[in-house]
């Protein structure tokens, strides 16, 4: 057989009609999306991104623009709508530069996830990185309020405010002292088991199997010093006693009677314990949050010479630049340069 009577001959190529436009993203493709978003970050970061993503389809929806793949034009008018005026997408006020860096995260993400090129990467990415720059400059000036930390003075002032014997009391306080001497997240703090727990001859020792500095769930130990100021251990085994919780979620929800259920508490309930016992002694609740028990602990151990690697390693932060700031006002005092002629 000749080779030109061997050849193959391709069927004609048939013209695709593109797709048309549409507005959402397809049920199957979102599943998709938060199936990877769910495996791949901390449940407050799943959260976000979920919030996050479904607030750029709606927007993308009221003006007909197609969120999936998005050019770097759509993505930009969005984050410069968020970043300039309050409207519904941004909780009716414009977005603080952290905000607006987390919701183009989300977008990337939900991009990669479905197996689809970022506006980040796309051919006239620029304009959407320079308008970033120009937010972040637009931004940098406005100072972000930060919560006032639960050291070791302002704890024991909360503490000792707690005088009653209740169940509520008692959870409060557990809550309170293992939630600073820990230096736990709210995530971590609420999701600590009775599983978790191992004694030691000073004190605990807390696993803490998944959190968002160990999104990889290799899993944390965390050392709880017994200490004769704060005392953690002696106030979490009161509450562990007392509410004969065996197993399970340790920091749990009470129903209005005062009974404990089987439901731990939520993050959020965190800060309303920590904002509710701070005002009884005295302090402006606006002034904490649930962060406050974590930013007091590196606080107080910043102010009595805790070394940086100590502090990252009960913290778990992933990085020695993140923990500065909890240093950077007492170093500036300690062995100051006019101390010898202030």
């Amino acid at each position: 057989m000749s080779p030109a009577s061997s050849a193959v001959t391709l069927p004609a190529l048939t013209p695709v009609t593109p797709a048309p436009l549409i507005e959402r993203i397809t049920s199957d493709d979102e599943a998709r999306v938060a199936a990877y978003v769910a495996r791949a970050s901390a449940a407050s970061t799943v959260r976000a991104y979920r919030s996050d993503w479904r607030l750029f389809t709606d927007w993308c929806a009221t003006r007909g623009y197609q969120p999936l793949p998005a050019t770097p034009e759509v993505a930009a008018a969005y984050l410069a709508e968020i970043a300039d005026v309050g409207t519904t997408f941004s909780a009716g006020r414009p977005l603080s530069k952290a905000s607006i860096e987390r919701r183009l995260a989300a977008i990337v993400f939900a991009h990669r996830a479905a197996g689809l090129e970022p506006p980040t990467t796309q051919t006239g990415a620029a304009t959407l990185s320079a308008m970033m720059r120009g937010i972040r400059n637009a931004k940098r000036s406005v100072r972000r309020a930060t919560k006032r930390p639960a050291d070791a003075d302002v704890l024991r002032d909360i503490v000792r405010g707690i005088t009653g014997g209740t169940m509520l009391d008692l959870r409060d306080r557990a809550l309170l002292t293992m939630g600073m001497m820990g230096a736990f997240r709210r995530s971590e703090l609420v999701r600590i088991r009775v599983e978790d727990i191992a004694p030691h001859p000073r004190g605990l020792s807390i696993t803490i199997p998944f959190s968002k500095g160990d999104q990889a769930g290799v899993g944390q130990s965390v050392a709880i010093l017994e200490g004769r100021r704060i005392e953690p251990v002696r106030h979490l085994r009161a509450w562990i006693e007392a509410a004969e919780i065996t197993a399970g979620a340790v920091f749990r929800r009470l129903t209005p009677h005062g009974r404990v259920t089987d439901a731990a508490l939520s993050e959020q309930s965190v800060a309303l314990v920590v904002k509710k016992r701070a005002a009884a002694v005295g302090y402006d609740p606006a002034l904490f949050a649930g962060h406050s028990l974590r930013a007091g602990f590196l606080t107080e151990a910043g102010r009595t010479g805790a070394t940086l690697f100590k502090m990252q390693e009960h913290s778990r932060h992933k990085s020695i630049e993140m923990l500065s700031t909890y240093v950077r006002d007492e170093e500036a005092f300690r062995n100051h340069a006019a101390e010898g002629f202030a």
